[in-house]
């Protein structure tokens, strides 16, 4: 079979999709790339990857497209489930005999679910990573004997044998080479990143116990399984050869730390290649590893600091204290490499004090940009059950009407409303402050394509603004 591997359109601007951090649209429009689908389609011949939100194709737009395949393979996710079962449900509509397949972290967690969620629409739910497991069923292998799928048989669902996890890394593609095929690279824009950019893998899991975090939990694994650094340089070598327009290099580990010994290795093999990168780290990275990153090209991480509060960085098992992450961030500064730090609101523990708490200690970083985001418990997460158990979710529904994520925790002595509240004061409080504009009004005047992003950016951000203020009234 001829495989469309499909992140499906959803919404403006929502980046939801294979290899995401992020499942809404954002304030400021950022698309990572699909780099889960990417891996399956560089093993087999004739597929092809549409990324529908930033090549910005409606349904009819894929329909069309999927009529010249034979399977169609989307990801999801918990917040678009009922969108991505509508739209293989438009699929088989039009072409019955069309096989198609959902895969991402809801429909691993909640196959039988999911299978019964979509009946007459989806044929195939992966569970966890499916390669291999398209790869299979494209080349005609009977689904009985398919490894980590589930499926509807005689009225009732069929789990084949859990597929282990991919332990050789370097058998797999280059995501590079695909993106190269089929997507239109310079669509993809993180804000903090230089343009173009793209994302890459190191390893593949983490071994961090956050009750929060998606993907180790529910898809990759919490086992951290490596590319060889000669695998990565290989890659690295490619992109520099065939991609030289590429600004960045971005890899999208959950930590791309883990492994120090691992991280440096690569570093100092793509040193000589003259190539800038970006890294994901935990704030508790020492200086001697920063430094032998930083001197191969290494300038920029996106670092998960969470909260402010030590009660809750506990809470959710963060195993990085402020102690660390001050020490990290003093660090990372010594050595020039800026920092995008992530922060959540709604953590188990959170009250308005912790919320002012953790604005006062972002602005004390003094970092050079943040995100703010809503404290979501998805299915698979230690985080869910903690909330299920204690009544703290308010709305089954994770998104508003445009995509844009909604609080669906209440706390007893903290509602919903006040959480997503504060995420508007945690950015105001932040970038309007003297001291960060007067650095960006500094470095408008030296560097014109800052000058050009950060315009970009402010205007996005009021447009956002006004339109949630709109929906609100």
């Amino acid at each position: 079979m001829k495989p469309l591997f499909l992140n499906p359109p959803t919404f403006e601007d929502f980046d939801g999709g294979a290899g995401a951090r992020y499942q809404a649209s954002r304030e400021v429009t950022s698309f990572w790339f699909p780099g889960w689908l990417t891996y399956p389609a560089g093993m087999i011949e004739g597929s092809r990857v549409v990324d529908a939100p930033v090549q910005r194709l409606d349904l009819d737009a894929c329909l069309d497209i999927a009529k010249d395949y034979d399977m169609v393979v989307m990801y999801t996710s918990t917040p678009t489930l009922a969108i991505d079962v509508e739209t293989a449900r438009r699929v088989k509509a039009q072409k019955p005999g069309t096989v198609t397949v959902l895969t991402g972290p809801h429909v691993s967690i909640l196959p039988e679910e999911s299978l019964r969620f979509a009946a007459g629409a989806v044929d195939i739910v992966c569970r966890g990573e499916f390669d291999y497991s398209t790869k299979e069923l494209c080349e005609g292998k009977p689904w009985e004997e398919v490894e980590g799928i589930s499926f509807v048989k005689e009225g009732k669902v069929v789990h084949t044998k859990d597929r282990a996890p991919i332990a050789d890394l370097d058998a797999l593609p280059f995501a590079s080479k695909v993106y190269l095929r089929d997507l239109p690279i310079d669509e993809y824009v993180i804000p903090h990143f230089r343009h173009p950019y793209v994302s890459i893998y190191a390893s593949r899991g983490c071994p961090s116990r956050c009750i929060y975090c998606l993907w180790p939990q529910t898809f990759s694994g919490r086992t951290l399984r490596k590319r060889s650094p000669q695998n990565v340089y290989e890659e690295v070598k490619w992109i520099k050869e065939n991609l030289p327009y590429v600004k960045d290099i971005s890899f999208d580990d959950d930590t791309f730390t883990a492994d120090k010994q691992h991280a440096i290795a690569i570093a100092r093999l793509i040193k000589p290649l003259n190539v800038s990168w970006v890294i994901n780290a935990r704030a508790n990275c020492d200086y001697e590893t920063l430094k032998e990153l930083r001197d191969a090209g290494m300038h920029h991480v996106v670092v998960g600091y969470e909260s402010g509060n030590e009660l809750i960085l506990k809470n959710i098992k963060k195993g990085v204290t402020k102690a660390q992450a001050i020490e990290f961030t003093r660090n990372c500064k010594k050595l020039g490499i800026t920092v995008h730090g992530a922060f959540v609101l709604g953590l188990p523990g959170e009250t308005k004090e912790t919320i002012k708490e953790t604005i006062a200690y972002a602005i004390d970083l003094d970092l050079t940009s943040i995100q703010v985001s809503l404290a979501s418990p998805y299915p698979g997460t230690e985080f869910y059950q903690m909330a299920k158990e204690n009544g703290w979710i308010a709305s089954d529904s994770f998104l508003d009407e445009t995509g844009h994520q909604k609080c669906v925790i209440n706390y007893p002595d903290l509602t919903n409303q006040e959480i997503f509240d504060a995420v508007e004061l945690f950015y105001n409080k932040f970038y309007f402050r003297p001291r960060y504009i007067a650095r960006s009004i500094f470095s408008m005047l030296v560097d014109s394509q800052v000058r050009r992003k950060l315009l970009k950016e402010g205007a996005q951000y009021l447009s956002y603004m006004r339109k949630r203020k709109q929906a609100a009234c």
